[in-house]
């Protein structure tokens, strides 16, 4: 299906209604409603569709996996309880129909990876602890026989089959001598109810091999490896035990393609470069050839999306997709027609329609609705009736009146660049200019939102701030030119993007230029940093939250988990080579530390003590920089988090000193 169309997004057609006029609710809501742990979390339908399992809030701080019969809702089964700030169920996986398995992120201890993986029949019995998260766990045996058979910390969830087994498959990971992270991982077929576990395929396999991708009998066929700075795409026959290369190219530069995901059968879908942009293709493993023409493409924008599989027929049946917000290209004129039906009952929202994975003969399906005022809410649609009942969500105490409206806007940068940017407005009635924040995505090589509902944006709009996310150059999304424009131009051409986008919002009418702050988490706090340091006229304060303070701590500190691959190669090539005189001044010219006496507007700074991504070296050597010539830093260490916050004690309790510091930083300042 050559030139797939373009699909005209809610976003774009709502750019039109954006002003400052509107109505707000009178009470404003309070930083827990935005920040704490959702109450409904997750909701997927079992094979069949007769059931669908969901994660909710139970008083008390308790979070609950229940399952809900789809024909009687009032037909509830509790599978399992943790206190939410002790850990969290992180994913839900029907295994067939009568046996689900979940992922457990033990809070109790913080670093990436503890996850413990449970099975359980629908009804509540034949639980069993698959894998143990705590390194501290070891499988115990008497003679030849295992007594404890919980796979040790090694082994990790990948993904359930499809043919009606009791089997899902996980990763085997295997650690070289000097990475924190894993080298690479072999792929295990496991029991659920006996724990039998054995290769999920015969012979050797290749060299670094990070991901892993298999068709729709689950069988491994294509895996990706990144090695000496080089990306390589191997291939096998179903019945193979040796591997073939279909990609081998320098990462980020010449690579052909990446490989996405299999349909039903045997064709494998690829994203790969169209006029610029990257498209979905689909790639004949017969002949080793992707298609000439794209399967999907989105004007403007990369292909960033996923499909929607009838596992029993094998049938592709759409693609959800994402241009500046999300929206589903379906194929099969079945799911098309239920989708426009929905839709019509559902006006005004972005209606993600999940069918069963026998979805010919599943009574239900799984919406997935939110809107830029209305965080996502879920609702089964029985098909045959077309009733709606909603089975709740994410942040149910916030209402659509007391959020801003969000668009999709694009502004010239200095040189002249085109830069894609989301702008938030403040829900109550203003006049005249507002207090903005330029709200700055980590990364910094990922695509930072949408115009669905964004908790950061819609927090920060409902106190009465313009909220401006730019999509600035090296990030991904909107094309590898723009992307490639932010090699190496930390502190450089990317920052200035975000000064420019505070002066556009100006420009605007929106924004007070007097009364514009910066804030951000990881690269995002780097740019606060540099942007209260490099534009003081544009920026009156600033907050970063695990932030990177000094780019040679990136290539040398020992309590980074960043790989010999990245240090080696994606580093160098992205952000700057420390071993070549030119890159290392640039590094030295834009590394906050070095210039830390420069930065006297106020500031808050926050960080995780045992942050691997950014190692707490960053905020203390920072903080004890620039507290020597700026009296007004406040810096927060939490003691039992990371590179970001997981307990939402201390997401809410961060929230909260955010708002006090821009209310009287930026909201009352003159």
């Amino acid at each position: 299906m050559a030139g797939f169309p373009f699909f005209r997004s809610l976003a774009l057609a709502s750019a039109a209604l954006l002003s400052l006029d509107g109505h707000a609710a009178d009470a404003v809501p309070a930083v827990a409603s935005f920040f704490d742990t959702p109450q409904i979390g997750q909701a997927k339908l079992s094979p069949k569709g007769g059931y669908v399992a969901i994660t909710t809030m139970l008083p008390g701080g308790v979070q609950a996996l229940a399952v809900r019969d789809t024909s009687d809702l009032s037909k509830v089964t509790v599978l399992a309880k943790t206190a939410i700030d002790r850990a969290t169920v992180t994913s839900i996986h029907w295994i067939n129909e009568k046996r689900l398995g979940f992922t457990v992120k033990n809070l109790d201890i913080e670093f990436e990876g503890n996850l413990d993986e449970f099975a359980i029949d629908r009804n509540g019995e034949n639980r069993v602890h698959l894998i143990a998260g705590n390194w501290n766990h070891q499988q115990k045996q008497t003679g030849s026989n295992l007594v404890n058979r919980t796979l040790t910390a090694e082994y990790a969830y990948n993904s359930v089959t499809h043919d009606g087994s009791d089997d899902i498959l996980v990763e085997r990971y295997m650690w070289n001598n000097t990475d924190r992270a894993p080298d690479h991982s072999r792929l295990m077929r496991l029991n659920t109810r006996t724990q039998a576990l054995r290769r999920a395929f015969d012979g050797n396999q290749p060299e670094a091999v990070k991901s892993w991708l298999t068709d729709g009998n689950d069988v491994p066929r294509v895996v990706s490896a990144q090695l000496k700075g080089r990306c390589i795409t191997s291939y096998r026959n179903a019945d193979d035990t040796s591997w073939r290369e279909i990609g081998n190219s320098v990462c980020f530069q010449d690579q052909r393609f990446t490989p996405l995901f299999f349909d039903g059968t045997d064709t494998l879908y690829v994203r790969a470069n169209y006029k610029g942009y990257g498209a979905l293709f689909r790639y004949d493993l017969k002949t080793m050839k992707m298609d000439a023409e794209p399967f999907v493409e989105t004007p403007g924008y990369d292909f960033i999306g996923g499909p929607e599989i009838d596992r029993v027929t094998k049938k592709l049946l759409g693609i959800h997709l994402h241009t500046d917000a999300g929206t589903t290209a379906w194929l099969d004129p079945v799911m098309k027609t239920e989708q426009a039906r929905i839709d019509a009952a559902l006006p005004g929202t972005i209606n993600t329609v999940h069918c069963a994975q026998d979805c010919a003969a599943s009574p239900v399906l799984l919406i997935a609705s939110n809107s830029d005022r209305q965080p996502q809410q879920f609702i089964l649609y029985t098909r045959a009736t077309g009733a709606l009942i909603g089975l709740g969500g994410t942040h149910p105490d916030l209402k659509p009146a007391q959020m801003g409206k969000r668009s999709f806007h694009h502004y010239a940068a200095r040189d002249g660049r085109s830069i894609p940017v989301y702008v938030t407005l403040p829900a109550a009635k203003a006049s005249g200019p507002q207090p903005a924040v330029v709200l700055v995505h980590g990364g910094p090589m990922v695509r930072g939102g949408s115009w669905e509902w964004d908790a950061e944006a819609a927090f920060l709009a409902s106190r009465g701030y313009v909220v401006i996310q730019p999509e600035f150059r090296g990030g991904t999304g909107f094309g590898g030119e723009h992307f490639r424009a932010g090699w190496k131009q930390w502190g450089g051409t990317m920052q200035d993007d975000l000064a420019d986008a505070a002066r556009w919002a100006a420009k605007q009418g929106w924004a007070d230029p007097k009364r514009v702050a910066i804030m951000g988490a990881s690269y995002g706090g780097y740019a606060t940093l540099m942007g209260l340091i490099k534009d003081p006229a544009v920026f009156r304060c600033g907050v970063e939250w695990a932030g990177v303070t000094d780019i040679k701590l990136r290539f040398t500190s020992t309590e980074s988990d960043a790989s010999r691959e990245t240090l080696g190669y994606s580093l160098r090539l992205l952000v700057g080579d420390p071993d070549n005189p030119a890159d290392a001044e640039m590094l030295r010219q834009n590394s906050p530390l070095l210039r830390a006496a420069e930065l006297k507007q106020p500031l808050l700074m926050a960080h995780g003590l045992m942050d691997r991504r950014v190692p707490i070296e960053h905020a203390n050597s920072f903080a004890a920089a620039v507290k020597v010539n700026n009296p007004n830093v406040t810096s927060i260490i939490y003691d039992n988090e990371g590179h970001g916050w997981r307990h939402p004690e201390n997401r809410i309790a961060f929230w909260q000193q955010v708002e006090t510091f821009l209310d009287r930083n930026l909201k009352q300042a003159e």
